[in-house]
């Protein structure tokens, strides 16, 4: 892959939609990954094994992925929390699951009942099936750089979370910045020490923009070699688990600036644009900027 591309991982369907405070129609869903991957996009993450009871908007996990209508060269990964969602998943043909913990002791233990260790042990099973399953295995890390219920993130507990889950098999491992507190020097402090031990090809961005740092992130990182970013049409999103993160970074804004730079991402910014003016109509939300001034020019 050429140095000059960048990757995005589009997370709309999943945690983009996941905190809507209504059901969202499986149809609506259906819609929107389809349109999504008439853009370009090579990877659009379309839902979640999760209970029921912790997110509901994750309950037609099966239905989504039983009428997803697959479009060649696009990867469709679902996440898992555990070894019955990696069962769920894999009953309806999910060829591609991501797996998520935190660096956050506190927030583990809020979000997923357990301590890290604890989700580290339940992950090894599924690592195990899925890798003799030829299944392409994603791992989440969140709070990397803030966390709303114990503040600051040591990077060295970031460093150990993320090295565990490259070292149980995960091909990619993504750096969540939950709640959309990190500034770009935090940013590039965390980058730098967790590649020291994972190979910068095998990192992901995923940050927040709770407090508009996402871009200002997301370039740093950049300059230092990370050539895959998380993203969200519109930026949809949230955590529900973390309150006042208002968004992820919209994808139409992150392309907007790629392009800028002379980095390719093989994505129709104008195509884009109108998915996410789209989605933003259907649930109330507002536009991304990028995609209103796209729109708006043409």
């Amino acid at each position: 892959m050429s140095d000059d591309f960048v990757k995005l991982v589009e997370v709309g369907p999943r945690d983009g939609l996941q905190n809507e405070p209504y059901t969202v129609p499986t149809s609506l869903k259906l819609d929107l990954i389809d349109r999504l991957g008439a853009t370009g996009l090579q990877v659009i993450e379309s839902t979640s094994f999760v209970s029921d009871r912790a997110i509901p908007q994750m309950a037609d996990a099966e239905d989504v992925i039983a009428n997803l209508q697959r479009r060649p060269g696009i990867r469709y990964p679902a996440l898992v929390p555990n070894e019955r969602g990696y069962d769920r998943a894999r009953s309806v043909g999910v060829d591609e699951v991501a797996l998520f913990t935190a660096a956050s002791e506190a927030f583990n233990r809020h979000n997923i009942n357990c301590d890290i260790e604890e989700s580290l042990r339940r992950f090894a099973p599924v690592v195990h099936r899925a890798r003799a399953e030829g299944v392409r295995v994603r791992g989440y890390v969140s709070t990397v750089l803030g966390c709303p219920y114990q503040g600051e993130v040591p990077i060295a507990d970031v460093v150990r979370v993320a090295e565990a889950l490259f070292e149980a098999g995960c091909e990619e491992v993504s750096l969540g910045d939950t709640i959309g507190v990190g500034t770009p020097r935090k940013a590039g402090q965390l980058l730098h020490a967790v590649s020291q031990s994972i190979p910068m090809a095998q990192l992901a961005v995923h940050f927040h923009d709770t407090y508009g740092q996402a871009l200002a992130n997301i370039m740093t990182c950049l300059e230092m070699g990370v050539r895959v970013i998380d993203s969200s049409v519109a930026g949809l999103g949230g955590c529900p688990y973390a309150r006042g993160a208002t968004g992820n970074v919209a994808s139409e804004d992150v392309v907007y600036m790629l392009e800028g730079m002379g980095l390719q991402t093989g994505i129709d910014l104008q195509e884009l644009a109108r998915v996410g003016d789209w989605i933003a109509g259907e649930l109330g939300r507002p536009r991304s900027r990028a995609g209103q001034a796209v729109l708006k020019r043409h």
